[in-house]
């Protein structure tokens, strides 16, 4: 439009030109500026559809033989990862959702198979949930950044979309922790023990590698917890294989310098390498986790000053238990998050407020409805030093004797080499070592300070003693065994249902597993592993029954390259074959228990001249049951 000054002299120009025609003269022309400056409205959507991973280079020597590494010759090609867009529901342009196309693509989700029925059932039901859309972090300024996540599809759809291979589609509550988690640069993930941390973490982390939103992972966790990270990895992210920070000097140099996507470090070996390392030597990573994140909760430990000198741009720690006795624990995260600057005082207004923003923690009873009454866990740990040589002197020598026994070996003499190569992993006779004690101390922790209720079974009276002697105060722990007099029997059942500060209860298989009504004990433990799965199934009940109230999880202890390995291994595919010939195999032992032959062939040795080939009730030269 013109201005009032630009309206007159074009009037002026029309009436010259009008007399102009009127004497057949020539038409003149006059130009008037109509000229104006237009500033259009900054939206933020451009950047937000332009967001694309910045390519680095870095120079890698491939032939450092001292790292023990073997250069590739394999063509690696580029994959260049991209980021779907999917407008919000209610544009009428946007074709109407097809139910069945969406059912087809939340199949491509799960597995060929789920173990666990139950499982499978709540699998199914959280299908119809509804879709879970990805939030704006709480403390996005930047209009960009908020339309980023706003415009991304639902979380379900993302995962079908990409076809991510899955062992079973998450619950509702995980999928809602995973949305959580991809959107935050700082993040306290502090779900109660069992529910699934690990799993909504590797998903986050699987969907920023392949939107190109991170391209560095470091993740921190305590050593015991390697092996189940990988194993975790393997089954919900197969195409990431997280390197390892392990062995001598010089290749562990090596590993903090390759462009690994995921690189696993435990606590230890980080604080070594961190103080030995150069400050131009020491990596940048866009993503630090930190797995069981109270271990820096001593600002003043050399290993939380480190764990918060990681140079980052995203922030995510992991626990059940953020805080334990001082609200300065809470502080330290929030520093590790760098949501609040190093120093201060803590203040416990403001640490409820940042709660709110950057904590996300759900219970059992929270999530109750999305859960199925019993969820299984297979911790599989690695051997301490200590124990992993008393093992193998044990298993070679034991081997050995076998070997000279020639024809007049038995049953019970191969029998015998098991029982003392399990009771060597459930800790070391000479040194006291024990990972499984490492691992039970560090979940009861968690368990005490959430006011939650544990039983642990074993096989010897002798495991149990030994915990009993070695466990914190702050455990409560009780003991129920065949070594406990009659009458001292119900008052320890009553203390333990009654008493809050009575945490865990630690039971032997013989007194334990048949006639006790435990359902108020929300965690179980199989310490070590018994013959026959439908006596661990028989122990599990006492907690696990008709109309308890809330799930029960049962985590089951298992030693990495150990006896403990094959005989799961023998145990399950015995169960997997009875389930699918009888449907079912939780109450038949005879058809479950180990026969003599498949002791023998623990060790890859053969029964000789047909010896003990039914079925076999374990007769240790130490008693395993107890006397009722």
């Amino acid at each position: 439009m013109m201005s009032g000054e630009c309206g007159v002299e074009g009037m002026e120009a029309i009436h010259a030109a009008d007399e102009a025609v009127a004497f057949d003269s020539p038409l003149t022309t006059h130009h008037s500026p109509l000229g104006f400056t237009a500033d259009l409205f900054s939206s933020g959507l451009n950047g937000a559809l332009r967001r694309w991973p910045n390519v680095e280079t870095q120079t890698l020597s491939l032939f450092d033989k001292r790292a023990g590494l073997t250069p590739s010759w394999k063509p690696h090609w580029a994959q260049v990862p991209t980021v779907g867009l999917t407008f919000p529901l209610g544009f009428e342009f946007q074709p109407k959702p097809d139910d069945a196309g969406e059912k087809d693509e939340l199949k491509k989700i799960a597995g060929p198979k789920v173990a666990d029925s139950e499982l499978a059932e709540h699998a199914d039901r959280s299908a119809q949930k509804k879709a879970t859309r990805l939030k704006p972090p709480s403390d996005a300024i930047s209009l960009e950044d908020r339309l980023f996540y706003l415009l991304q599809p639902p979380l379900q759809t993302m995962l079908a979309g990409q076809e991510l291979i899955m062992p079973f589609e998450p619950f509702p509550y995980q999928y809602e922790g995973i949305a959580w988690l991809f959107s935050q640069k700082s993040a306290l993930l502090a779900d109660e023990m069992g529910l699934g941390k690990t799993m909504q973490a590797i998903t986050a982390i699987r969907l920023l590698l392949r939107g190109g939103q991170v391209r560095r992972v470091l993740l921190v966790c305590p050593k015991p917890l390697i092996p189940n990270w990988l194993r975790e990895f393997k089954a919900w992210a197969e195409e990431l294989s997280p390197a390892v920070v392990e062995g001598d000097s010089v290749r562990r140099r090596m590993l903090w310098q390759m462009p690994t996507p995921v690189l696993l470090v435990n606590y230890e070996l980080l604080v070594r390498d961190w103080a030995d390392m150069l400050d131009d030597e020491k990596p940048k990573f866009d993503l630090v986790v930190l797995d069981e994140a109270q271990r820096i909760k001593n600002r003043d430990s050399c290993t939380s000053e480190i764990a918060r000198s990681v140079p980052r741009k995203r922030s995510w720690a992991l626990t059940g238990t953020p805080i334990e006795n001082r609200p300065e624990e809470m502080h330290t995260l929030f520093e590790y998050m760098t949501v609040i600057p190093k120093g201060g005082t803590p203040d416990l207004r403001q640490m409820q407020r940042l709660s709110r923003d950057y904590v996300l923690r759900r219970t059992k009873d929270l999530v109750m409805k999305d859960l199925p009454p019993r969820i299984d866990r297979e911790e599989h740990l690695e051997l301490t030093p200590a124990q992993k040589s008393a093992y193998l002197d044990a298993e070679q020598n034991g081997i050995v004797h076998l070997n000279e026994l020639g024809d007049q070996i038995s049953v019970q003499h191969v029998f015998e080499l098991v029982l003392r190569l399990k009771q060597i992993t459930n800790f070391d006779p000479l040194t006291g070592d024990s990972v499984k004690f490492e691992r039970l101390a560090a979940d009861m922790e968690e368990i005490a300070a959430s006011g939650g209720k544990a039983i642990l079974f074993s096989q010897w009276t002798k495991t149990i003693d030994w915990l009993k002697a070695r466990l914190p105060a702050e455990c409560g722990t009780l003991v129920y065994h065949g070594g406990v007099p009659h009458k001292q029997r119900e008052p320890i059942l009553k203390q333990f249902k009654e008493d809050p500060n009575a945490h865990l209860l630690m039971m032997s298989y013989g007194t334990g597993a048949v006639g006790l009504n435990l359902q108020f004990a929300g965690y179980v433990f199989l310490y070590d592993r018994w013959w026959n799965p439908a006596v661990e199934d028989q122990a599990i009940n006492r907690a696990h029954r008709i109309g308890v109230k809330s799930a029960v999880i049962v985590t089951k202890f298992i030693c990495k390259d150990t006896i403990e390995e094959r005989i799961d291994k023998v145990l399950h595919e015995k169960r997997e074959l009875f389930r699918a010939v009888l449907g079912d195999g939780t109450n038949s032992n005879a058809s479950l228990s180990m026969s003599a032959s498949e002791i023998f062939g623990l060790f890859d040795l053969k029964a000789r001249h047909g010896k003990g080939t039914k079925k076999i009730a374990p007769k240790p030269a130490e008693p395993v049951t107890d006397a009722a």
